[in-house]
């Protein structure tokens, strides 16, 4: 079995409804998927994080150095991959590409062997998992506190345990947001904070302290994330948990943030940090230091079932009777083509999601959609 193709599918739709970050502006969906086709015909399937169109370029790029190979070997493959580009980037579009060129293999690997990408990791820990409910980004034309707490309060009635919401754009103004959501869904459901480092140290500081009494599990991306330094003074400055890493490409970006604890939980996104070969490793190192991992998680139904590929097999850490269970964020924002791409969509019932246990993803393609959806 050889490889005999690489593709790139850019997905596209405009949205009616604009939505904002601190730190992004979304007037459409866009994602990239990476087909890879090997001789007899087997086809595995990945996903870019991340800019689809330059992403969809640099697959392009790695492609020469594909064609002829042995999927199987993707430890090799990988390396060899990331070698040929590092001079220009050891993170960025150089890894988030190969990201989706790496779960396509696996995909292979796990359809070749057939079995489930888990098994092949090691093993499944679990066979479902808890379902945070990503959202409540700014809207334009509305009122930003009503809107985000009755949209919460909605993940609530739908079953999720918990959400995450967006702030990072002016502390006073998220602070009525963030105390308006804990009234909407009571104290029982568990609340997180996500500033798309949209702050400077001082801000995430005075937020942090100022919401704690809100009950918040987590606080991500308070800061720029080339600032380790800064999420150390965040971390130091106030009593909230402070995760990051969704930009923190690869295991060497992820070493100084975990060897000197910048974070009390890393977020790793597999269609960003290198795949399932790289985010072995990372989830290797954050065991060694005793750093929490919650993965990130953007993008359609493959990313999604690569995501629960990884976190069916991730180990508990510390191993105990009762053990610290990962959770799966799960994107509420509009796109349409996000379960369309595959045939039987990825959903959630009461907040908690089957993990696939088919061959490779679990998944298969709705081409229909693809061509739907393909940038026109």
């Amino acid at each position: 079995m050889k490889i005999a193709a690489v593709r790139t599918h850019v997905l596209d739709h405009p949205l009616d409804q604009v939505f904002e970050s601190a730190s992004m502006y979304f007037d459409r969906r866009q994602h990239c998927l990476v087909e890879i086709v090997c001789d007899d015909g087997t086809t595995g399937w990945g996903e870019c994080l991340g800019p689809a169109l330059p992403n969809a370029a640099v697959v392009k790029a790695y492609e020469k150095w594909l064609l002829g190979r042995d999927p199987l070997e993707t430890e090799k493959i990988w390396l060899e991959l990331y070698n040929a580009l590092r001079d220009q980037g050891q993170r960025g579009l150089t890894v988030t590409a190969l990201s989706g060129i790496d779960i396509a293999l696996w995909d292979i690997k796990g359809k070749r062997f057939g079995v489930p990408v888990s098994i092949l990791l090691g093993g499944r820990w679990r066979d479902s998992v808890k379902a945070y409910a990503t959202g409540s980004f700014r809207k334009e034309g509305v009122d930003r506190v009503a809107d985000i707490a009755a949209e919460v309060a909605g993940y609530r009635k739908e079953g999720f345990h918990a959400a995450k919401i967006k702030i990072g754009f002016n502390v006073e103004e998220d602070l009525a947001v963030i105390a308006a959501v804990r009234e909407a869904i009571g104290d029982d459901m568990r609340l997180m904070i996500d500033a798309n480092h949209g702050y400077d140290v001082l801000e995430a500081v005075e937020l942090g302290n100022r919401a704690a009494d809100y009950g918040i599990d987590w606080f991500e991306e308070p800061v720029l994330p080339e600032q380790i330094g800064s999420y150390h003074a965040v971390r130091a400055g106030q009593p909230i948990p402070v995760a990051g890493g969704e930009t923190w490409h690869g295991r060497y970006a992820m070493r100084e943030p975990l060897e000197t604890r910048a974070v009390d939980i890393i977020q790793p996104d597999i269609c960003g940090t290198g795949g399932f070969t790289e985010m072995r490793k990372v989830a290797d190192l954050a065991a060694i230091h005793g750093v929490r991992l919650v993965p990130h998680v953007w993008g359609t139904a493959v990313q999604i079932a690569a995501s629960l590929q990884f976190m069916a097999a991730l180990p508990p850490n510390p191993p105990r009777r009762d053990p610290i269970e990962p959770i799966l964020e799960f994107d509420r924002t509009h796109n349409p083509f996000r379960q369309a791409v595959v045939t039987e969509p990825i959903e959630h019932e009461n907040g908690v999601v089957v993990i696939p246990d088919r061959p490779g993803l679990g998944i298969e393609i709705n081409r229909d959609a693809l061509a739907e959806y393909a940038l026109k």
